[in-house]
C-alpha cells in the first residue's frame, strides 16, 4: 500500500514539473497577453515585397501611355493590377512584410509629401466664398452618404470610405481614412472602385454641361474642383473649359485636399469616441493621432514660405504619385475579388448616390454664389 501512494506520489510531481516546464516554454514565447511579441523585421525581408509593390506601381505609369488608359491615374491602376496579381497568381508569402510596410509607412509619407502641393497663397485665391463651397460640400456629402449607408445597411468602415473618396480626394482619401477607421483591404478596394467609376463618369460629363448650365468659366472650375472625386479628373475635366476654369478648378481641387487632415483627425475622434461607448479599453478608445496629417500640413506651411525650384517641385509631385501608387498595389496585393463579391451591389448603389449628392449640392451652392 505504501509503495502504491510513494508511485502516485512520484507521478503526481512529474506531472507537476512537467506543467512548469510547459507554462514556462509558453511564456518564453508569448506575451502575457498570449501574443507572439513582433519581431523585428530585417531591411533585406522588406525587398521583396517592395520590389513587387514599386514593379506594379511602375507598370501603372507604363499603361497610362497607352491610348484611353491616359485618364486612369497611375493609382487606380495600380490597385487594379495588384488585386489581379493576387487573385490570379497569388501574392508570395516572401513578399508579406515588404507589401504591409508600403501600405503602412510609405502611404504616410507620401501623404506627407503631399503637402508640397498646396501653398496658403492658393489656398487663398479660391475667396472666402469659393471654401465655403468646398467646405460645405465636404461636410454634407461625408454626413449624406454616412447616413445613407446606414439606410441601406452597408458596413460602418466602407460607407465611411466611400464618403470620404467622394466627398475629399478619391483614392488618397480612402487610404488615409482607412488609417483609423480600419476597415479591412476588400472594403479600401471597393471604395476606391466607387470613386474610380463616378469619378470617371463626371470627367467625361461635366465638360459638356457648362454651357446648357450657363456657368462661367470661373464658377465652372469651382464645380469641378469641389465635386469631381481625384485631382487628376479634375485637371481634365476642369481644363476642357478653357485654361481659366482649368487653373482655378486645379486650385479649388488643390484647397479641398487640405481639409483632409481636419477630416481625419475628426474621424479619429470619433472612432474613439464609439470604442468608449462599447466600453473597450482605454487603450483602444484613445482616439488615433494620426502624425502623418499634422506632417502634411507642415508640409503646406513649408511650401508657403520656401519657393522651390520648378525641376524639383515636380520631382516631388512624381515621386509622391508613385509612393502612393506603391501603397494602392498593396492594398491590391491585399485584396480577395470573392470577399469583394461577397460586398453585393449596395455599397456600389451608394458610391452612385454619393456621386449624384456632391454634384448637385455643389452645383447648387455654386449657381447661389455666382
Amino acid at each position: 500500500m505504501a509503495a502504491h501512494v510513494e508511485r502516485a506520489e512520484d507521478i503526481r510531481t512529474a506531472k507537476v514539473h512537467a506543467g512548469k516546464v510547459h507554462a514556462g516554454k509558453v511564456h518564453a514565447g508569448k506575451t502575457p497577453a498570449g501574443k507572439t511579441p513582433a519581431a523585428k523585421i530585417a531591411p533585406a525581408a522588406l525587398l521583396p515585397g517592395l520590389a513587387l509593390t514599386a514593379g506594379i506601381a511602375g507598370l501603372g505609369f507604363a499603361l497610362r501611355q497607352l491610348p484611353m488608359v491616359g485618364v486612369l491615374s497611375p493609382m487606380i491602376l495600380a490597385i487594379m493590377i495588384g488585386i489581379g496579381f493576387h487573385n490570379l497568381i497569388g501574392t508570395p508569402a516572401r513578399a508579406k512584410p515588404g507589401v504591409t510596410f508600403a501600405m503602412r509607412r510609405i502611404l504616410r509619407a507620401a501623404i506627407v509629401l503631399l503637402g508640397l502641393q498646396l501653398t496658403a497663397a492658393q489656398v487663398a485665391e479660391v475667396g472666402a466664398t469659393g471654401l465655403a463651397v468646398i467646405a460645405l460640400t465636404l461636410i454634407a456629402t461625408f454626413l449624406f452618404t454616412t447616413w445613407l449607408g446606414r439606410l441601406m445597411g452597408v458596413e460602418r468602415g466602407l460607407a465611411q470610405l466611400i464618403a470620404a473618396g467622394t466627398s475629399i480626394c478619391g483614392a488618397s482619401a480612402v487610404i488615409a481614412t482607412n488609417t483609423v477607421t480600419r476597415a479591412h483591404d476588400e472594403d479600401v478596394a471597393y471604395a476606391v472602385a466607387c470613386v474610380t467609376v463616378f469619378g470617371s463618369v463626371a470627367m467625361f460629363l461635366y465638360p459638356l454641361l457648362p454651357v446648357v448650365l450657363g456657368l462661367s468659366p470661373h464658377a465652372y472650375g469651382l464645380w469641378a474642383g469641389a465635386s469631381i472625386h481625384e485631382i487628376a479628373q479634375v485637371v481634365a475635366a476642369a481644363y476642357q473649359g478653357g485654361p481659366a476654369a482649368g487653373e482655378f478648378g486645379t486650385i479649388a481641387k488643390l484647397s479641398r485636399v487640405m481639409l483632409l487632415a481636419p477630416m481625419v483627425i475628426a474621424l479619429g475622434l470619433m472612432a474613439a469616441r464609439q470604442a468608449r461607448s462599447r466600453g473597450e479599453d482605454a487603450g483602444r478608445a484613445r482616439p488615433p493621432m494620426p502624425w502623418f496629417v499634422l506632417g502634411f500640413l507642415a508640409m503646406v506651411a513649408l511650401n508657403s514660405v520656401v519657393t522651390m525650384p520648378a525641376e524639383m517641385k515636380a520631382a516631388l509631385v512624381l515621386a509622391t504619385t508613385f509612393m502612393l501608387s506603391m501603397a494602392l498595389a498593396a492594398m491590391g496585393l491585399e485584396t480577395d475579388i470573392a470577399k469583394l463579391r461577397a460586398k453585393g451591389v449596395r455599397p456600389f448603389l451608394l458610391g452612385f448616390a454619393a456621386f449624384v449628392f456632391i454634384a448637385l449640392f455643389s452645383l447648387a451652392l455654386v449657381k447661389m454664389t455666382a
